[in-house]
């Protein structure tokens, strides 16, 4: 009798029982880690956590693998994130294009040392074949790109078969790039994408930020209950005195 898979290689292993039909017949990992370091992880990550509360509507994925071809399961592309509208927003073990009825709408590869001159090269082709709205690209670490030339943010977004790089504008003295897919201005924190909302002008959030400010809402209120018990304490004595 084999020796049961472990987890990584029953992810690898296509069900060989299954059909082009079924999302089983479509490994749902390749066997890469999913990042490279930790400038590359915190800034998948934050811009993930940043979309969702933005656009909670959208189903947005980290690192999922996509297949734009029934029934071809080598052809396959992770990408950092991804986002895709009025497709629900239920979990998926990969995204079949074909079964979703197109491509996602928006993709973000965070560059390391390893995929840099793929991001820039070879995936700009592969996601312009699949029909993909918008591609951006972010360096973290800023000096990756910057040995070739390239800006540490950019924008591309797909004209007929090709893309073409998004306007960068300054406002407030900040350089920003809009995104059409999302409604948002996206622009370069230290080794972070800061996100603002057109619709309000307001920058969205990190998720450490949100917390931070609910733990400081949360002392005001403490704060606030304590004194109001000592006045009521207070209040107390001074009736039992009189």
């Amino acid at each position: 009798m084999p020796a049961p898979l472990d987890a990584t290689a029953a992810a690898l292993a296509p069900n060989v029982a299954a059909t082009p039909d079924d999302d089983a017949f479509y490994p749902c990992s390749d066997g890469k880690p999913m990042s490279d370091n930790m400038w590359q992880a915190e800034a998948m990550f934050n811009a993930s956590g940043d979309l969702k509360t933005v656009r909670p509507d959208a189903l947005v994925a980290t690192d999922i693998l996509v297949y734009p071809q029934r029934g071809n399961r080598d052809e396959r592309i992770a990408p950092d994130v991804l986002v895709a509208f009025e497709l629900g927003t239920h979990k998926r073990s990969s995204y079949l294009v074909w079964k979703e009825g197109r491509p996602p709408d928006w993709v973000l590869e965070v560059a390391s040392p390893s995929t840099a001159f793929r991001d820039l090269d070879e995936k700009q082709h592969d996601y312009a074949e699949m029909g993909v709205p918008e591609y951006w690209l972010f360096d973290p670490q800023g000096d990756i790109f910057r040995r070739r030339g390239e800006p540490q943010l950019q924008g591309l977004k797909l004209v007929g078969a090709a893309y073409q790089p998004l306007d960068a504008v300054r406002e407030h003295g900040l350089a920003m790039i809009r995104s059409e897919v999302l409604g948002l201005d996206l622009r370069v924190e230290g080794e972070l994408i800061r996100f603002r909302d057109v619709a309000t002008g307001e920058d969205v959030r990190h998720r450490d930020e949100t917390e931070a400010a609910m733990l400081r809402e949360a002392e005001r209120r403490k704060a606030a209950e304590s004194r109001v018990a000592e006045l009521e304490a207070a209040l107390q004595r001074q009736r039992a005195g009189a």
